[in-house]
């Protein structure tokens, strides 16, 4: 990445102005002033930075305490395997078999440790253990929102940090990245660590250090995050072309920094993986080769997707700011093209600007020519996407608030100019609240309907789950010893198993290298992972008034059975298919809106068989 001036020209003269990559002036501050370099600093920021980070917070706890889990993978990849390094047993997909390992132990062993600090607090139970978990991810994601928040600020300017905040916390989108259990949330984290160092000019020129910030990103987590790197790494070769021998030595320098801290990272992972697998494994090569070069289908055999999914996705989850990120480089250039020229601005901050703009068309662009997809594929490109909506709404505010007499705009009263950017920015901010409480509302029953079995439950009995497995939130729900169970439903994929619970010599449970059985990575069926129904002490199922007549043969209605079940408790669900789709996609007051278009529901029902 080319430097950018830094208090002294190249003759060593003063500079009487400072360009920021959007255009914008900042008063010269001599370099050797070290108060006056704060006080600059200060300035670049419309709020404290300690503030910016208690919002973030504020929003990521309001996640980590109701977001429901999206993604069933979350639950069976990373869930179970740290319920199973925290106390002993848990399900395990094929991902984890020895014969497979494409998943990093690492990842898993890091979030370990954090949920098991949990037992040194009072009161300690399995479900404080995965709350607390989720708030250290809320607060570590904050601290990486408010480092990009800040080089935002400082590269660009600080109305596109306050706009980059409103078009995060507000956001559906954050709602369930910010603390979901997944590699695309963790690669997510490090992506903002990492696009903040190559903001961060102030601080010197930071390629190696960026570099290694995606590294992890894409080692502990998801490999393809690593991408979100190529607009960076572009820039940082341009220049050092561009530059004479000595920069683009420096350059070279840098960069074979970043690739060596790189290769280092991927042997200590490999390291700690082969001592769980028992066996050398490259888990991030595993992980690329199962994904690009599989000869089974690949993640396709999950599911494929049109083109326009994320298009659809990214609406609902970001409404009016992504619809913003989308035009933001066209207003970029059409900014450039008919507004006058800045003195003050340099090719090399327009550059800068356009390859700040380009990581979220870049990953939006590989993703959405990948037959299968998924929600949480777009989580490592969410804060581009603000970014890059901040910015396009930046170019219009500035547009719109221009005051010249001559120009149409210039004749719109200022007080009307206010009520439209007010009543824009309450729009965004409504519609984002109220997909998240819908959200709530609608499929949060999940993580509440297991607290009588603290109760009521016995170790080593059985919580059975037909057509609702996939809506199974982890074990941590579950009390000390009590495992969960499969009966068979229409479902004809692979179910996870269950990991050894044997131990090695060492003290280690064993199920992270024993060979397993019933597992493939062909999405076959295993009839192995099921058991007869009479050994269920416990049963969770889910029933829609509305459908009782549409039963498929595999997937009754277990609460009419009162003879064998008796009801524990049932709480609110949505019937998604009975529901019209705007009634779906965000909270609709029913005072005010027709039946038709009124939510339908169901019973998310956890049930006890009559001895």
């Amino acid at each position: 990445m080319a430097p950018k001036p830094q208090g002294k020209a190249a003759s060593g003269a003063k500079e009487p102005v400072q360009a920021t990559a959007t255009g914008g002036k900042r008063e010269f501050v001599h370099p050797s002033a070290k108060h006056a370099r704060k006080k600059a600093i200060k300035n670049a920021f419309a709020i404290e930075p300690i503030t910016a980070f208690y919002i973030f917070l504020a929003a990521n706890v309001v996640a980590a305490l109701f977001s429901p889990i999206q993604d069933c993978d979350e639950t069976f990849n990373y869930w179970e395997p740290t319920h199973y390094l925290s106390h002993g047993y848990g399900l395990q997909t094929w991902e984890y078999s020895p014969d497979y390992a494409i998943r990093s132990w690492l990842y898993i062993a890091l979030h370990a440790v954090g949920a098991n600090l949990r037992r040194l607090l009072p009161r300690s139970t399995k479900v404080a253990e995965f709350y607390f978990l989720r708030y250290l991810l809320a607060a570590a994601c904050a601290l990486c929102q408010t480092l990009m928040w800040r080089a935002v600020c400082l590269a660009l300017n600080p109305r596109v940090g306050l706009l980059f905040i409103a078009a995060l916390v507000f956001s559906p989108g954050n709602f369930h990245a910010s603390t979901a259990f997944l590699p695309s949330s963790f690669a997510m984290y490090m992506a903002m660590v990492g696009a903040a160092a190559f903001m961060n000019w102030r601080g010197g020129i930071k390629t190696s250090q960026a570099m290694f910030w995606f590294a992890i990103g894409a080692v502990l987590g998801w490999p393809f995050a690593m991408a979100l790197c190529a607009p960076f790494v572009f820039e940082e070769v341009f220049f050092a072309v561009l530059s004479d021998s000595e920069r683009r030595f420096e350059a070279c320098l840098r960069l074979f920094r970043g690739i060596a801290a790189t290769i280092l990272l991927v042997v200590f992972d490999t390291a700690i993986n082969t001592f769980f697998y028992r066996k050398l494994e490259i888990v991030t090569w595993n992980i690329i080769k199962y994904n690009i070069f599989s000869s089974t289908g690949g993640p396709n055999l999950y599911g494929t997707e049109p083109w326009t999914f994320y298009f659809k996705n990214l609406l609902l989850n970001f409404n009016i700011w992504f619809i913003l990120a989308l035009l933001s480089l066209p207003l970029f250039l059409l900014q450039k093209l008919f507004s006058r020229r800045n003195p003050g601005e340099t090719f090399q901050s327009g550059l800068r600007t356009v390859v700040f703009l380009s990581p979220f068309y870049l990953w939006l662009a590989v993703f959405t020519l990948q037959p299968h997809k998924e929600e949480r594929f777009m989580y490592p490109a969410y804060p581009f996407l603000a970014l890059n909506a901040a910015l396009a709404a930046h170019t219009l505010l500035a547009a719109f608030g221009n005051a010249d007499p001559a120009s149409l705009i210039g004749r719109i009263p200022a007080r009307f100019k206010l009520a439209v950017v007010a009543l824009g920015l309450l729009a965004a901010m409504d519609l984002g609240l109220a997909r998240i409480y819908g959200l709530y509302t609608a499929y949060h029953a999940p993580m509440s309907l297991y607290a009588p079995l603290a109760k009521i439950g016995a170790q080593e009995d059985t919580v059975c789950f037909g057509k609702d497995w996939y809506r199974f939130p982890s074990s941590f729900f579950l009390p000390r010893d009590m495992h969960a169970k499969w009966v068979r439903s229409e479902f004809r994929g692979l179910l996870p198993g269950e990991f050894s619970e044997a131990r090695t010599g060492f003290g280690f449970w064993g199920g992270t290298w024993l060979p397993t059985s019933g597992l493939n990575d062909r999405n076959e069926e295993d009839l192995g992972k099921y058991v007869d129904l009479k050994s269920c002490v416990f049963l969770v199922d889910t029933r829609y008034p509305e459908r009782d007549g549409e039963l498929p043969p595999n997937e009754p209605d277990y609460s009419r059975d009162v003879e064998r079940w008796e009801v524990v408790q049932c709480l609110p669900f949505l019937d998604a298919e009975r529901t019209h789709f705007l009634a779906r996609a965000m909270w609709l007051p029913d005072a005010f809106v027709p039946e038709w278009l009124r939510r339908r529901w169901g019973e998310h029902c956890l049930l006890k068989q009559r001895k």
